[in-house]
């Protein structure tokens, strides 16, 4: 995609942290513009995406694409506004929640995770900052935002569910490595050739825990 030198991410960015400045920019919000753009870009642009050239756009097109982009992305950010707070609490807290389901679920797996010196916010930091756009293949990017914006003020305690079962489908995987393997595989995860049938999966386990395990 070519968004002309990434302006139209940049204008929405700006006028969220100028609408809302108890909030920052912090390294990978960026990304969070992409999944929606990508979607309202599509109804306009009936090339394969990586041909995209918003320059091809009329100005009209454009500028209703990111009013689109800017509402969905506040929708979401508004329902995580400590995530990007000074010191983000709210990613801390999240993490520490995902490490708290592990624990529950596969108590094996978070000893030896322990054990072998990891602490949650190696990886889970990245995770929760970045809403997992960048532990999954692009094209997945819609169905996963589309729950997102679904879980509206409850998208934080969703966050945490999902990043536990993605964990946990790799468990047996992760107990037999040390913590340099464990270390390596969680920040490239296996996901490339991933369809929606792997991540539907995911989304169904994160769902079924968590309607079975919100209460404590």
């Amino acid at each position: 995609m070519n968004f002309d030198d990434f302006r139209s991410i940049e204008r929405i960015l700006y006028v969220r942290s100028i609408r809302n400045p108890g909030t920052s920019y912090v390294q990978g919000m960026n990304d969070l513009v992409i999944p929606f753009m990508s979607v309202f870009l599509s109804d306009v642009c009936s090339e394969d995406m990586n041909q995209w050239d918003n320059t091809t756009l009329t100005s009209q097109e454009l500028y209703d694409a990111e009013a689109d982009c800017y509402w969905c992305l506040c929708k979401v950010l508004d329902c995580i506004q400590e995530n990007y707070t000074f010191a983000q609490p709210g990613v801390q807290k999240i993490c520490f929640h995902f490490s708290e389901l592990v624990k529950l679920l596969d108590e094996d797996l978070h000893e030896h995770l322990k054990q072998e010196g990891i602490d949650f916010l190696q990886f889970g930091f990245r995770w929760i900052n970045c809403l997992m756009l960048r532990e999954i293949p692009f094209h997945l990017f819609p169905r996963l935002w589309d729950t997102y914006v679904a879980e509206s003020n409850q998208v934080g305690d969703f966050i945490a569910y999902f990043c536990a079962a993605l964990l946990l489908n790799w468990a047996t995987k992760l107990k037999a490595m040390d913590f340099q393997g464990i270390i390596v595989f969680l920040q490239h995860l296996p996901t490339e050739n991933w369809t929606l049938v792997e991540l539907e999966t995911i989304l169904s386990q994160a769902h079924l825990w968590r309607l079975v395990h919100q209460d404590r």
